[in-house]
């Protein structure tokens, strides 16, 4: 019987590796085609030597290096702080629709962000981030207090209804301050909110790189704890988790995570909800797995979403967050369909 415990555990560890691998080449493979591919393309021989020998009389190096590079790396690193977001909320409340903007946490960042522009004329984004984490955090404790049924705890419907109604409030108070700001505030965050990476900077990478690190290690402490909540509340109680400390250091990495990217990218939906369940699907149970893989998918689902908002419509594009809502939105659909959302 341990035997067989042991091969099992052998094969899961064998398919894990092998979804890594293959995630891993994947993203590379979206990576190279992301910095190739766009109004004027660029053949892959010199994507290379832009990246190796990089010559500034060069204009397509400098188009590589200057313009598309700094856009790569920062779908690659918000896609996985959403990712890594989604996961996080949906193992928090036990919702398999739960995500930072289904939730209405994308429009808290995103609302405080137009405030921080708007009002003080904030526009780097290591200076918004602050106020987007902010935004995401008082957004995600409205949302759960809504959303919360005294006698039973989160209840998942009520969770996603307060999602819905705080993300329409949230969204026409963002829509009143930008059309009432400047000229320059409505151009520069007219397509933002669409979800758009062209405002992409290197100054948006070193900030979504920092996040990210901050938002991986301030959960990884609570990993175990996730895992045993997973099983209920009182049950993961009796395994020794703490409920008040892992929603606590949990939420603090949503706000970080979802933060930066919100600041960085816009408000974009749904590859929070898809990625964590792809995750589910090839790691398991665990969330020592499901968090990098969904942090994996996530990077693979935005990339890929940017690189086809170039191609589809060429030489103009269609910002990444409406190319993921027209994928998610059928996803969300059949995961209504699929999960009977219970009462808890």
């Amino acid at each position: 019987m341990e035997a067989d415990r042991r091969a099992v555990r052998r094969q899961r560890q064998r398919r894990r590796r092998g979804w890594l691998g293959t995630g891993g080449a994947a993203l590379a493979c979206l990576a190279m085609a992301s910095l190739a591919i766009g109004s004027r393309p660029v053949p892959p021989r010199i994507v290379l030597d832009a990246l190796l020998a990089y010559d500034p009389g060069n204009d397509l190096h400098l188009v590589v290096r200057e313009v598309r590079l700094p856009r790569m790396l920062t779908a690659l690193l918000s896609g996985a702080g959403l990712g890594y977001a989604g996961a996080l909320m949906q193992a928090l409340t036990r919702n398999p629709l739960a995500e930072p903007g289904l939730l209405g946490i994308n429009w808290g960042a995103a609302t405080a962000v137009i405030l921080a522009v708007a009002l003080f004329g904030l526009t780097g984004v290591a200076d918004t981030m602050v106020f987007a984490a902010l935004g995401a955090g008082f957004a995600g404790m409205a949302v759960f207090l809504l959303g919360r049924a005294h006698e039973t705890g989160v209840d998942p419907v009520r969770l996603l209804l307060a999602g819905a109604g705080i993300s329409v409030t949230l969204g026409a108070l963002t829509g009143i301050i930008i059309l009432n700001a400047s000229p320059t505030v409505f151009d520069d965050f007219r397509i933002w909110m669409a979800g758009s990476l062209e405002r992409a900077s290197f100054e948006a990478v070193v900030v979504l790189a920092v996040s990210l690190a901050a938002g991986i290690a301030t959960s990884v402490a609570s990993v175990d704890s996730l895992n045993a909540m997973a099983l209920g509340k009182d049950l993961g109680q009796a395994l020794g988790a703490d409920p008040r400390r892992t929603w606590l250091v949990s939420c603090l990495a949503v706000m970080v995570l979802t933060g930066a990217a919100t600041a960085a990218t816009g408000p974009i939906g749904f590859v929070g909800l898809i990625a964590p369940h792809l995750a589910r699907a090839v790691a398991g149970p665990d969330h020592r797995w499901i968090l990098p893989f969904s942090g994996l998918f996530a990077a693979i689902l935005l990339l890929a979403a940017d690189s086809a908002g170039r191609v589809i419509v060429a030489p103009s594009e269609i910002p990444a967050g409406i190319v993921t809502a027209l994928l998610g939105g059928p996803f969300f659909i059949v995961t209504v369909r699929r999960f009977r959302m219970s009462r808890r």
